[in-house]
């Protein structure tokens, strides 16, 4: 490189030659000089003419000054500032290549890549992969070629979307795994690539300094600091704009390979280069112009850049320079003055608060040094510092990271933006577009903090946590507003304000995106954790979070503006303070890191200490406020428990003193109590945020940051503090202590009494939590997720993603242990069930979901897990509900069970002291207070008070100490417990402690002082009450001063003078009238006596508790019974009793004591009335509730049947009044009833009843196809779909060619349309009075409720069945059922039926008269035909002609009866009404088709009845003269069109005769048709053998009925014409290679009438009612034929069945088929092709489908999502695919609009005549299109557990789901998409 340098070295005089003749000569010519003149050994002279080349090329002047003349315009006179980039572009690549092409010089170079790395960079929305188990680092990603050359079978991977954008981590070992390097990686190429020739790069060495020198130039140039107010960021993109092409060229030669990238190195690295380019000195004014412009963008970046002074000749006064760390931060220590003047802008003026803050941290030199100072030293620092200038522009971003896989790149690289963290920040504070600029720098930062080494070099050379640290401080000290927690007016405390921008916008996330990152390094982990200095300023950030957002309780009314700032809060805390501290915790897994802890722990308690000063606490909390926000107390907590888990460090070494924990407990505390109290609806007035706090803080994302260390911090406390201080802080703060007294009458002045319930309810849940939780307390993480699993699938089934979900991360994400680990599908398959998905056909799609296996509700169900992590009150009551359901299906318990009692972890020694809590009076009065009360039924008590009783009682004598003996009952000595309820503090001991008397204060009023004694017995019993001993009134309130005080080491009596006041004045509070009094209360009772009396309660039943030892000894050995483990509250009741046995005999022989004693319970009348009442209530409930189920059940069963008989298909004949029975033979008229007013009546001609019907038009028939396999859809390029084999491209075809040969007007009767595009009417079997639904649509129009459906497109829905609808249809009066059903058959010969038929056809059919129903008949018809697009209807070659309706009219009729085909099943084999038959509106679509084509008549001339049935005079006549077209030939005609022409034009109802008759006549002719097919299909010597063998039986009796004879004389008389002349030997193929046995021949006769059969069977069957009969497919033609009459009844089959004998000719068969064959021979002469294709009709087609989809949808996904479109080539944001014909098409895609339909809606209509049903790549959702409405219709992909992934959110594999694919098949083919999608919106064209 010396050369090089030495060539670009200062500015030399270009010599004067050299211009005209550099320009003159080819640029290729020059290049090759100039490489030769370098390549020698003294390229002295060669260095100096390049040099002055490029400095003509790349001079910096122009392009932006906008002067394209002048001596810039180097190459080509210029033509604007474009055209000279482009040509000193053109120069740099001739130069690069020093001659040769440029083409091959890329090629060159490449061959020289060691690619070890893959690298590949990409930006946001790019596809890419990541496999968990493959990674090292958690961000690990490849890119999808990596990843599918890669083996990842097997392992924990998923797709994922990028969302910053990344790059390639295959090959790079310190970010993943070896093994899941793809092929290309694998090799450690390195060692077999060649060394790069000396000359191939030398030329680039020279080039490219000066080309990034001259982009610089261009960066500085184009850069104008922003006015103040105005954001210029359009400038910005206009230079950027400009660069475009030169950045694009130096992305290029990163991509040519690691040869090319290690020269860029060099280049972007050297220090000589870029001092001697850019230091501005030197006679060039531009340059040196430049250089100032640079100077000031610094300067106003409030960056100083410290040098000697002299040098620039700068006027700024800068102290002497300390250079910091090996990298040479300098460091001005400047004075402070200095720097506020810098930070001023920063702060916008953001209020001004928080000051004094910012001076005390900014006074240090080190951190002045890492915010302001920036000195660059090479190109590369430059570069990034443009490129944060400019925001990060993407192309930027992408060229710095494409050199990443350069080592000694990345190494320069990552030092320099550390260099520039701090300027990024202040940069990123300032952005507008801040969410764009955050992506671009995480994209840079992640890959180079993810590599551990890089980021432990950074460490150790730049100081990188330190400037990390500081940054973070910086920022936010923008924000700080003083706390008003606590002591407003002094505090000291300063809080970030959650309202602003920074925290809003989550503007801070890359910072500590990256500080997480960077802590996820164990290497750097220790080095924070050493570093004192470091943890005190990082305790200081956390304290700015400690206390934000803070809520204060409104108490008069409702706060006027809910600010939604908390969940900014919430975020903050997690992404600030918590996932550092997992990110630290993770690194403090063992014994050796003991330091590491000690030093967090100190440091947070100094920190915490400095809080509660800063605040002013002393001992009480400010009421009515609250803050969730406690990082500092957290941090403290889950250390503490780190250490004692993982460390086993001794938990007292790390607790402060008393008084330290005593203040850590208060703020934890007070969150739990206002939790209650917001469920309490005691902050209803601050709105639903509040709520919606108490609901973040216990979710699954935060619940382990949050609620978890929260409580672990309180047991942790309270396993250290009083016990009996600990709980009546408890009731205090939840704000019931007055209510824990046994009057029955109190004050509260705290709590309005309808708020005391359930605030009681909370304390006692709170303790039970407190005191059962083990999360921290010695379960194992493994023990923890089971837990947690059990209780998320307690609550509810759920899928395998959303438990994923809700399974709080243990610990943060970013430390690789994802809760997808082994251990959590091992413990998921050991608790819970699989259940598969299930499908009701038109039922909710449902997913995979697992729910709790029969054990796990048996012994695992744990009610406190569930309500800790429960964030609806809801779902504990389902979990209730679902626990209750299984005792009963189990047969375990009947009644409503209490959550059961379930059995702990042992507790780890260090927290032993916890249970001393249950072992303290205060709890025990508590407890025996609440028992007594709800024995005596005070008032505010609950069955959940009593059951969270007695769960303490139990959790009590789970957890007694051992050495409680029996004998200590020395205990009644009347000194021991004069002033005291109990003796002791062992619960075990104090349940049997009788206490006889009980002195309460309570108000004048109360019952308690009516009753006062007579003096003299009350004398004598206070008296004799002496030892016994009275209780004294008890004051939690003043209890826990008391103690408070006694921890504080003050003497007691002083404490008395404190105490007494405070509690009287607390009595008589303002506002209360009735004063206190004070009564003494007769008791007698202990708490082993109130549990047998509440067992009696309870069962309603006197002495209902027996101890069960008396009976059955063993009761007391094995104590762990099932019976007691589920059941109710007598239940617990015995559990306890019997526990409490176990563990005394006293307590054993006291119970047995009580229970003998049959005492009525004290007072005895008082409480029988009371019991009496409540008694009675429960049994008045009990009945209600009975009455209720009563009811709803009776409603489900009647609102079931309802839903069979309106959506059942198969329900019983007789529900619709439409099917009239025919058992009688005189038909009454038809009776319909209108289901909108109810009346029920006939059909007449002036009050019309119609059916309710939905119009759609359908393209289903078209796509049945001919071939069984059904068609794929694509997935590469090769395979694609042609729709030239579809049945409706078939039809298509066969029309268009009769066009072209015959008259228009008769080709439209040739053939039926509406193969698409054709009308499907569909009912639900309800009818309506047309008037009535008239006023219904009015009705529905004025309603102003949003409707998925419009109205004025008179869509509506059922009135009774809510089915979707868009037309009535209505009904014709009279019979259902033709009259003359029975009479006897056969009475006419054929002959007179055949001209009954004609003179009837004849007739006119005049209009009836104009009557409403006609009128009706009429709209409807309309409403028919506007149904379906004009195209659908339009096939004359005269527009408006009366041919088209004509045919339109019996083409309806025609595919609705093909549908009903296919509907079941393509045959009637299965006979019977089936499902359409049940609902069918086919008879009253005749009737209006009928009346519509009655009034079209077909000239007698052309009618084909006569052709059919007639002979012709003279044969001659028929062909038509030459200059008109001929007529379609009869031969041609579709048959079953044929069919419904001759019946819709006869008189209706049509007579069984007539029917009979036209069938018989038209099966000759498609008999005839299918020799005529059958003779062309075969070969020449099949033709002539049968022709001669045929003509033998001709003249045989039965001739006209034996195939054989027909056969021949068909061939013969075809013959005549050229028709089988043409056969070359190509025809052959189309034959098939058997020889035709009869056997064959027989069966393909059938084949082709088949069709023909079947329709007409379902005709026969809508027209007269008969039922299908069921048959074998075998003998499916035979029965059709009989049950049509062509078959004679008296035929017996002995011998085979031949098809032939259905036959009855009207006229003689030879005669009549020659007339037919006549009319093909004179079309034949002329046209033999096509009479032939013509001839054989293609009749089988097979059922339609959808296209198959393949069994992975990675498949689809992969060749989909960069497929281009068609129309604009470029990649679609939304591609779908078409599920029926599998065309690609944009969703929503402005390119391919047209006339403002989108190209989805648009291709529904073509493609299915306005249903789509579309694939949405991107999201593998199915989306449905059906005319002006859309809906999501779910996925027909799953993954492994069942779940869709809409959005590909998860990115896992997903597998088809042939049921659900079926389901949607099912749906298209029966139209019913309208009916089972409930979520239709309107899509206005514009998907």
């Amino acid at each position: 490189m010396a050369a090089a340098a030495a060539a670009v070295g200062g500015t030399q005089q270009p010599q004067p030659e050299l211009p005209a003749q550099g320009l003159a000569l080819d640029k290729a010519a020059t290049a090759a000089h100039l490489k030769a003149a370098l390549s020698r050994p003294d390229n002295r002279a060669g260095a100096e003419e390049l040099q002055a080349l490029l400095e003509r090329v790349l001079s910096a002047e122009r392009p932006l000054a906008g002067a394209a003349g002048g001596e810039g315009a180097a190459g080509g006179g210029g033509g604007g500032p474009g055209a000279a980039e482009e040509e000193a572009l053109e120069w740099c690549k001739c130069l690069l290549a020093g001659g040769g092409g440029y083409e091959e010089f890329c090629a060159a170079v490449r061959a020289y890549d060691p690619a070890a790395l893959c690298g590949l960079v990409w930006t946001a929305n790019f596809v890419a992969y990541r496999c968990r188990t493959c990674g090292i680092s958690p961000c690990m990603s490849l890119c999808a070629e990596c990843f599918h050359q890669g083996d990842h079978t097997g392992h924990d991977f998923n797709m994922f979307r990028s969302q910053a954008g990344g790059a390639c981590d295959c090959g790079d070992s310190n970010v993943m795994r070896e093994s899941g390097f793809c092929k290309r990686h694998q090799i450690k190429s390195s060692s077999n690539v060649p060394c790069v020739p000396k000359d191939l790069l030398m030329m680039s060495e020279f080039v490219l300094p000066r080309f990034i020198f001259c982009l610089i130039q261009y960066l500085r140039e184009g850069y104008n600091e922003p006015a103040a107010d105005i954001p210029s960021e359009k400038d910005l993109n206009k230079v950027l704009q400009l660069l475009e092409p030169q950045i694009s060229f130096l992305e290029d030669l990163t991509k040519m390979g690691g040869a090319m990238r290690s020269v860029l190195t060099q280049v972007l690295t050297n220090q000589q280069n870029y001092k001697d380019l850019t230091s501005g000195l030197g006679e060039n004014a531009c340059a040196k112009k430049s250089h100032e412009k640079y100077l000031i963008a610094l300067k106003s970046s409030g960056l100083t850049y410290p040098e000697d002074k002299l040098v620039y000749g700068m006027q700024e006064p800068s102290a002497g320079t300390s250079t910091l760390g090996v990298q040479g931060f300098a460091g001005a220590t400047g004075t402070l003055g200095q720097a506020d003047s810098s930070d001023e802008e920063d702060q916008d003026g953001s209020q001004g608060l928080g000051k004094r803050k910012r001076v005390k941290l900014s006074s240090g030199t080190k951190d002045q040094s890492i915010m302001d100072v920036l000195k660059h030293k090479s190109f590369l620092e430059e570069l990034l510092f443009w490129t944060i200038k400019y925001e990060f522009p993407q192309k930027m971003v992408t060229f710095l990271l494409n050199m990443l896989p350069d080592q000694e790149y990345k190494v320069a690289f990552t030092k320099t933006f550390v260099q520039h963290y701090a300027f990024i920040m202040k940069t990123l504070k300032k952005s507008h577009e801040s969410d764009t600029m955050s992506n671009r720098i995480v994209h840079i930062s992640v890959q180079l903090f993810s590599n551990e080494e890089l980021a432990r070099q950074v460490t150790e050379e730049c100081q990188l946590l330190d400037i990390m640290v500081t940054v973070l401080l910086y920022m936010m000290e923008s924000c700080l507003i003083k706390s008003e927690l606590q002591d407003e007016e002094n505090s000291l405390h300063v809080v970030v304000n959650c309202g602003e921008a920074l925290l809003k916008n989550n503007t801070y996330w890359p910072l500590v995106s990256d500080f997480i990152n960077i802590l996820s390094h164990q290497s750097v982990a220790k080095r924070f954790l050493e570093d004192h200095g470091l943890l005190v300023t990082w305790m200081n950030f956390v304290s700015f979070f400690q206390g934000m957002n803070l809520n204060k309780r409104e108490l008069n009314e409702h706060v006027e503006f809910e600010s939604q700032t908390y969940y900014a809060a919430f975020a903050a805390e997690l992404e600030a303070c918590a996932q550092p501290m997992w990110g630290l915790l993770s690194h403090c897994k063992v014994r050796e890191t003991q330091e590491y802890t000690r030093n967090v722990v100190r440091y947070c308690l100094e920190a915490l200490q400095d809080w509660f000063d800063a605040i002013n606490f002393v001992d009480e909390p400010a009421p009515n406020q609250v803050t969730f926000h406690l990082p500092l107390h957290r941090y403290y907590a889950m250390f503490l428990s780190k250490a004692v888990k993982c460390q086993e460090l001794d938990l007292d070494s790390v607790l402060p003193d008393q008084e330290m924990l005593m203040k850590l407990m208060i703020h934890p505390l007070q969150i739990q109590a206002s939790l209650a109290e917001i469920h309490s609806n005691m902050w209803v007035r601050n709105g639903l945020q509040i709520k919606g706090q108490a609901m973040t803080y216990v979710q699954s994302h935060f619940c382990n940051s949050m609620i978890d260390p929260d409580i672990y911090l309180l047991q942790v406390c309270a396993s250290r503090l009083d016990p009996d201080y600990f709980i009546s802080s408890v009731f205090e703060r939840f704000k019931v202590v007055d209510l824990l007294t046994m009057a029955s009458q109190h004050q509260n002045t705290v709590l309005d009494a309808e708020h005391e319930r359930s605030m009681l309810e909370g304390a006692l849940t709170f303790l039970v939590i407190l005191l059962s939780l083990r999360l921290h307390l010695g379960m194992s993480d493994d023990e923890i997720l089971r837990a947690e699993m059990v209780a998320q699938l307690c609550m509810n089934d759920r899928t395998h993603s959303s438990l994923l979900d809700l399974i709080p991360e243990n610990p943060n994400p970013k430390s690789g242990i994802i809760p997808g680990s082994y251990s959590f599908e091992s413990v998921l398959s050991a608790v819970a069930d699989f259940k598969a998905p299930v499908f009701e056909p038109g039922g909710s799609m449902q997913q995979g979901m697992y729910t709790p296996k029969a054990e796990v509700w048996d012994q695992e169900f744990d009610p406190v897990m569930v309500i800790l992590r429960t964030v609806y009150r809801r779902d504990v009551q389902s979990a209730m509900d679902r626990y209750t359901a299984f005792l009963k299906q189990s047969g375990k318990f009947p009644g409503n069970p209490w959550p059961p009692y379930k059995k702990r972890t042992s507790l780890h020694p260090s927290y032993k002291g916890l249970m001393r809590l249950l072992h303290c009076k205060t709890l025990h009065i508590v407890l025996f207070t609440l028992l007594y009360k709800i024995l005596m039924d005070h008032q505010n008590l609950s069955e959940h008070v009593l059951c969270m009783v007695l769960y303490l009682i139990e959790l009590g004598l789970e957890n007694s100490a051992e050495d409680e003996s029996d004998e200590e009952i020395s205990v009644d000595g009347p000194e021991r417990c004069h002033d005291s309820w109990f003796p002791g503090s062992n619960l075990v001991s104090n349940m049997r402690h009788f206490i006889n008397y009980v002195r309460v204060r309570v108000p004048e009023t109360a019952p308690e002082v009516k009753r006062d004694p007579p003096a003299s017995t009350s004398s004598d019993s206070l008296g004799s009450l002496q030892n016994s001993g009275t209780a004294q009134v008890f004051s939690l309130v003043a209890e826990r001063r008391k103690k408070f005080q006694e921890i504080i080491n003050r003497s007691t009596s002083e404490a008395n003078q404190v105490v007494r006041p405070k509690t009287s004045n607390k009595w008589s509070a303002p506002g209360s009238p009735p004063q206190l009094t004070t009564a003494i209360l007769e008791i007698k009772e202990s708490i082993l006596s109130l549990l047998i009396k509440l067992h009696h309660k309870l069962s309603g039943k006197q002495n209902s508790y027996y101890p069960p030892w008396l009976d059955d000894i063993e009761v007391l050995i094995q104590p762990e019974i099932p019976k007691y483990s589920h059941g109710d509250g007598i239940t617990a009741v015995e559990r306890i009793l019997l526990k409490a046995a176990l563990q005394s005999r006293m307590n054993k022989r006291i119970i047995e004591e009580i229970c003998r004693k049959v005492t009525p319970p004290v007072p005895p009348k008082k409480i029988t009335a009371a019991e009496k009442k409540t008694l009675d209530k429960e049994e008045r409930r009990q009945k209600a509730r009975e009455r209720q189920q009563k009811l709803l059940a009776e409603f489900a069963s009647r609102q079931k049947s309802f839903m069979e008989t309106a959506m059942d298909v198969d329900s019983s004949e007789n529900d619709i009044p439409m099917e009239i029975t025919t058992a009688e033979p005189q038909v009454s008229e038809a009776i319909y009833d209108c289901v909108i007013c109810g009346q029920s009546g006939p059909s007449s001609e002036d009050r019309p009843t119609g059916l309710v019907v939905l119009l759609q038009a359908s393209s289903v028939l078209g796509q049945c196809r001919d071939n069984v396999e059904p068609k794929k859809l694509p997935v590469t390029e090769e395979e694609q779909i042609y729709p030239w084999d579809t049945c409706a491209a078939v039809h298509d075809v066969r029309l268009s060619l009769l066009q072209r040969y015959f008259k228009d007007s008769s080709c439209l009767l040739a053939v039926s349309i509406g193969w698409e595009g054709g009308v499907y009417v569909q009912t639900c079997g309800h009818t309506l009075h047309i008037d009535c639904h008239k006023s219904y649509m009015e009705s529905l129009r004025n309603d102003q409720v949003l409707q998925g459906f419009s109205v004025d497109k008179g869509e509506f829905t059922c009135p009774l069945c809510r089915q979707f609808a868009n037309s009535v249809l209505p009904c014709y009066p009279g019979s259902n059922v033709e009259n003359n059903l029975w009479q006897r058959p056969n009475n006419k010969s054929i002959k007179d039926l055949i001209k009954e038929v004609e003179e009837l056809q004849g007739r006119p059919g005049a209009f009836p008269s104009e009557t409403n129903l006609s009128k009706e008949m009429e709209s409807v018809m309309k409403d028919i035909k506007n149904t379906t697009q004009k195209k659908y209807r339009d096939y004359s070659k005269t527009p408006g002609s009366p041919d088209n309706d004509f045919l339109f009219m019996y083409s309806v009729a025609r595919t609705n009866l093909e549908l009903e085909l296919i509907h079941r099943g393509g045959n009637l084999c299965s006979g019977g009404a089936s499902t359409a038959g049940k609902r069918s509106c086919l008879n009253q679509l005749f009737h209006v088709l009928a009346l519509h084509m009655r009034l079209y008549t077909i000239d007698s001339e052309y009618n084909p009845w006569k052709k059919l049935t007639q002979l012709a005079e003279d044969v001659n006549s028929q062909l038509g003269s030459e200059e008109h077209q001929p007529e379609v030939p009869i031969l041609y005609h579709d048959v079953t069109s044929l069919l419904l022409i001759q019946i819709l034009m006869m008189p209706q109802p049509l007579h069984k005769e007539h029917f009979t008759c036209i069938v018989k006549v038209l099966f000759t002719l498609l008999y005839t048709q299918a020799l005529a097919a059958l003779s062309v299909k075969c070969s020449e010597e099949d033709r002539s053998a049968w022709k001669h063998m045929g003509a033998l039986r001709k003249n045989t009796c039965d001739a006209e009925k034996t195939y054989e004879a027909l056969l021949s004389f068909v061939i013969s008389e075809l013959s005549k014409g050229k028709l089988y002349h043409e056969e070359g030997t190509q025809e052959c193929s189309m034959v098939s290679p058997i020889a035709w046995s009869p056997e064959s021949m027989e069966k393909y006769l059938q084949d082709f009438c088949l069709p023909f059969l079947r329709i007409t069977s379902l005709l026969q069957h809508h027209l007269f009612g008969e039922d299908l009969p069921s048959c074998q497919e075998e003998e499916e033609f035979s029965i059709l034929a009989s049950c049509l009459g062509l078959l004679p009844t008296f035929y017996q089959t002995e011998h085979p069945f031949i098809s032939a004998s259905c036959l009855d000719w009207p006229v003689p068969a030879f005669d009549i088929i020659t007339q037919w064959c006549f009319e093909i021979k004179s079309f034949t002469e002329r046209h033999a092709e096509q009479g032939k294709a013509l001839l054989i009709q293609e009749s089988r087609w097979k059922l339609p489908h959808l296209l198959q989809l393949p069994e992975n949808y990675n498949t689809i996904f992969q060749y989909y999502h960069r497929k281009t479109c068609s129309v604009c080539t470029k990649v679609p944001k939304d591609p779908a695919v078409c599920l029926v014909c599998g065309t690609f098409v944009c969703l929503k895609g402005l390119c391919c609009k047209q006339q403002s339909y989108c190209e989805c809606v648009l291709h529904s209509q073509n493609c299915g005549a306005g249903t789509g049903i579309f694939l949405l790549i991107n999201a593998s959702v199915i989306i449905i299109i059906r005319g002006h409405r859309f809906c999501l219709w779910g996925s027909v992909y799953l993954d492994a557990h069942g779940e869709e992934d809409r959005d590909l959110r998860r990115g896992k594999p997903l597998y088809i789901c042939k049921e659900r694919y079926k389901v949607l098949e099912q749906q298209w083919i029966s139209h019913t998409f309208d009916h089972i999608n409930k979520r239709w919106g309107p899509h206005y064209n514009g998907l």
